[in-house]
This record gives C-alpha cells, sequence and structure tokens, in this order.
C-alpha cells in the first residue's frame, strides 16, 4: 500500500467515525427533548435509562388518578341496602266521563228521582315507593296514588302485595300507603338539614318499569322551589341533584353513600318529558314530619309563622339598616298571628330558625313545616342594623293549637246539619282554599233540599274550615243568613237561609 493510498483511507475512516459521532449525537439529542423536556446531555444509556424511569412514574401517575382512594365514595353498600327498601306501585284508576248526573249533581236525582247515566274509564299508572318500617309502612308521593281505586305493590324479590292508602297530604306531595306482613326490608332517615351541595347520592327506583334501578349524582342545589305544586299553602323546597331519574322514579328514594334517607325523589326539570340533567326530591326533615302526622292524626298538622315575607334584594337590606344581602324581610305579621304575638313585625328580616341560617323564603318555608301548631322555636332577626332572637309558638291556619284529624265530624243546631272539613285533595280536586261538606240533614229547614254532599265555602262572606271558623261567621249574624259553596261536581250555589 502507498503512502498516498493509505492517508486516502485513513481521511475515509475519520469521516465515518465523524458521522458515526454526528448520528449519535442528533440521537441524544432528540432523546434528551422527547423524555426531558430540555434536556440535551448525557449518553445515549443515560437517557435512554432516565426516558424509562419517567415513563414508568407517569404511568404510576396515571394510574394513581383513575384508581379508588379513601375519599372516593363507594356506592355498593349505599345501593344493596336501598334496592330491597324501594318497590314498584302499580295503581288502578277509575275516571267517571261526563254524563248528566256528572254535570246537574244531585239536583238530577232529586228532581227526576232517578240517577243519571255514568261511564267510566279505567287507567293504569306506575311509580316507586320506599319501605319505612318492617310492618311494611311505605310512603311514596301523592300524585302517584291520587286517586286510585286500586293500589299493588312489587318488591325487588318479585313478592306482589295489595296496599291501603293510610293517608295523603297534596300540599307537600306525600302519601303513606302500607301493606300486610313483617320482616321487611325498610331505609332509615338521614338528616337533609345535614346534607351538602357536592354531596354524592343515588337515586334508586323504577324508571320506564325497570325495577331495582339505581343512578348516582350530586347534590347540585337545596330548597330549590320549581312551582310544581301551585300556589297556596303549598309546601316546596326541594333537593336539587343530576342522579338520572324519569317516569316510574317518583316515590323513589334519594340515599347518600351511608344508605340512609335523604329525599323522596318526586320531579324532573324537562322539555321532553325524559331526564335532561336535574331531578328533584322532598327533603327527608318534611317527609318525616308528614308520615308521622298521616300515622297519629289521618292528616297533616301544618304550623304557621303568620307573616308575609319576601326575598331579601339591595333596596330591602339598605332599608333594614343591613350591609349584606341575607336574610328574609318580613312584609307583614298578621293580626293575631304567632309572629305578632311573640313580637316580630314588619320590617323585620329573618336571618335564622333554632340555629339554621335563613336566607330565601323557601328555606323558611322548609323550616317551618317540620313543626306543629304548638311548637316551639326561636327566631333571630335584625331589627334596625341590631340583633334579636324571639321565641315563638306555632299555630294553625285558624289560629290555634287545636288536632286537625281526618273525617272528623260535628253537628250544627242552627243548621240541623253534621258538617266534616274537607281534606286536602278535594281542595286541590275543586279549586278551593277552603270548606266544610254536609255529611247528614238532620231535622231542620234542609231536610228535603237535595244538599247533602254541598259544600259549603263561606257564610255571609266568612271563609268557613273548622267548628270554631263556622261558629264565627254565624256569631252576631241578622235573620238572613247566605251560604254560598258548591257540590263536588264543581257546580256553584247560593243559599239564604232565614231564621
Amino acid at each position: 500500500m502507498t503512502k498516498k493510498t493509505e492517508t486516502i483511507l485513513n481521511m475515509r475512516k475519520k469521516e465515518m467515525r465523524l458521522a458515526t459521532l454526528s448520528v449519535a449525537m442528533i440521537a441524544v439529542a432528540f432523546l434528551g427533548m422527547t423524555a426531558c423536556g430540555n434536556k440535551t446531555t448525557g449518553t445515549m444509556s443515560q437517557v435512554a435509562e432516565t426516558t424509562e424511569v419517567e415513563q414508568v412514574q407517569d404511568a404510576q401517575v396515571y394510574r394513581t388518578a383513575f384508581l379508588p382512594t379513601e375519599n372516593t365514595p363507594d356506592f355498593v353498600d349505599a345501593a344493596e341496602a336501598s334496592v330491597n327498601a324501594v318497590v314498584h306501585i302499580k295503581t288502578t284508576i277509575i275516571q267517571k266521563t261526563s254524563s248528566y248526573y256528572d254535570f246537574f249533581g244531585a239536583f238530577w236525582e232529586h228532581l227526576y228521582g232517578v240517577p243519571g247515566q255514568t261511564q267510566t274509564n279505567t287507567v293504569v299508572a306506575y311509580g316507586s315507593g320506599v319501605v319505612l318500617s318492617p310492618d311494611g309502612f311505605i310512603v311514596t308521593n301523592n300524585h302517584v296514588v291520587e286517586g286510585a281505586s286500586q293500589v299493588e305493590v312489587t318488591f325487588n324479590n318479585k313478592v306482589v302485595l295489595p296496599a291501603t292508602i293510610i293517608g295523603t297530604d297534596p300540599s307537600s306531595d306525600l302519601a303513606l300507603i302500607k301493606v300486610e306482613g313483617s320482616d321487611f326490608d325498610y331505609l332509615v332517615f338521614g338528616d337533609s338539614d345535614k346534607v351538602k351541595v357536592g354531596e354524592w347520592v343515588l337515586a334508586v327506583g323504577n324508571p320506564f318499569n325497570l325495577t331495582s334501578t339505581v343512578t348516582a349524582g350530586i347534590v347540585s342545589a337545596k330548597a330549590r322551589n320549581i312551582g310544581i305544586l301551585g300556589e297556596g299553602s303549598n309546601v316546596e323546597s326541594f333537593i336539587q341533584t343530576d342522579a338520572a331519574v324519569n317516569r316510574g322514579n317518583s316515590g323513589g328514594a334519594l340515599v347518600n353513600t351511608r344508605g340512609e334517607l335523604i329525599g323522596i325523589n318526586a320531579a324532573i326539570a324537562s322539555h321532553t318529558g325524559s331526564y335532561e340533567g336535574y331531578s328533584f326530591a322532598i327533603p327527608s326533615n318534611i317527609v318525616r314530619k308528614v308520615v308521622d302526622d298521616l300515622l297519629m292524626y289521618g292528616e297533616t298538622q301544618r304550623a304557621y309563622l303568620g307573616i308575609q315575607i319576601a326575598e331579601m334584594n339591595a333596596d330591602l337590606a339598605q332599608k333594614s339598616g343591613m350591609g349584606d344581602i341575607k336574610g328574609v324581610y318580613v312584609a307583614g305579621a298578621s293580626e293575631g298571628g304567632a309572629a305578632q304575638k311573640a313580637g316580630i313585625r314588619a320590617g323585620d328580616v329573618v336571618v335564622g330558625i333554632n340555629g339554621n341560617d335563613v336566607n330565601t323564603t323557601t328555606q323558611l318555608t322548609e323550616i317551618v313545616n317540620q313543626y306543629r301548631p304548638g311548637d316551639k322555636i326561636n327566631v333571630d332577626v335584625i331589627r334596625e342594623g341590631s340583633h334579636r332572637s324571639f321565641e315563638v309558638g306555632l299555630l294553625n291556619e285558624a289560629g290555634s293549637t287545636d288536632v286537625v284529624k281526618k273525617g272528623e265530624s260535628f253537628y250544627n243546631a242552627t243548621f240541623g246539619l253534621v258538617l266534616q272539613p274537607i281534606s286536602k285533595e278535594e281542595m286541590n280536586n275543586l279549586r278551593i282554599n277552603n270548606g266544610l261538606k254536609i255529611v247528614e240533614i238532620r231535622q231542620g229547614a234542609f231536610q228535603g233540599a237535595g244538599v247533602e254532599g254541598f259544600i259549603i265555602t263561606t257564610i255571609n262572606g266568612k271563609a268557613v274550615n273548622s267548628k270554631s271558623e263556622l261558629e264565627a261567621a254565624l256569631k252576631n249574624r241578622g235573620r238572613k243568613t247566605y251560604i254560598e259553596g258548591l257540590y263536588p261536581n264543581g257546580m256553584r250555589m247560593t243559599f239564604e237561609y232565614i231564621d
């Protein structure tokens, strides 16, 4: 080999080494930037090792983010405790169609001596219910069993039993029914006042006739009024969730992760009739109180503060000498009402009841409706910038603490009539706020007048809904008494009674 040839070969070997080194450096730089951001130093083996370690660490972080932790809710126990205590309810409703008798009422039979012909139509409806005791008491929505002539309950183990309606409360959309038996699975009440926005919950029911369905979500709001029960003294203060609820879930359970009953599912917000993201449940503290009332008295015992209230705004806050917009403004206090007797007056701002903060009219209504007439509550108010506290003895709508019992009738000697307060359900069906039904006609001017079943709403312009109100309306009257009311078919009449 000549010296010239050797020199050329050495130059080519040098070029190959430089090329190899350049490729290696490019690979190092590329791997360094890929795995380590701005890292560009170190050998290929070091970079490869670093990349592998960091990839493993990234994978561990990823897995950790999606694996259950001690703080992740576990719904298994709550679901298992709930599905056997939530039942499927089937109701049969017999509806009357229009007829001569329905239109003219009792007058048709009174005038012609024969009853009119009626036609009927049978409707079958479905819903859910929650077992509250081992002996078969079940709570559901009033709209699930309203007008039902037959109620049938199917348990999760496919046992089917007939049920009896114990009582209903249309004002809160709750009803209590019962099946005969023992050792039924049941749910225990939780404290709905302690439920927090953001808390995980389960909705359990029978949507679309699919039995024992469980869905999960969070509490998205509390004390929500959506106006589905109408105006007047109806109670609306729902727990709002995003747990999926559909037709058939009505009357089912809303439970927390401990399996405690914190609400009865009642409604959804929807443009289509199916779930669109929001569902609403009646708080368990209201449910418990209504159920106890129906068990003990057959009727709910509604308590009233006796105030007219308004939502706070900037103008009212300034008028009340408050720096913050909070509480509920007292627009007026009823004469002789519970609040006035305790010392609360117009212009006060209610900020708390029994230690619970009050910031909306719905919150105030929800809290008061957990109590009965005769119960005492502590009401915190702000008056002219100063805090005050009042002990208020709650009263019923008539301004007393008398217990209202289902079906309790009384005799009025003036008219010779046995009268009975009508139920909330009858009031809602007839779209009236009060009334006394004539259940028996004895010796007197009304014999043969065809007024049995007639509902007296006012006497001389005064509304009547109880024995005491009737007696007050008749006090100091003249020789003529004007009695207004309507028949169960809705036909209104006015009678003139002359002594």
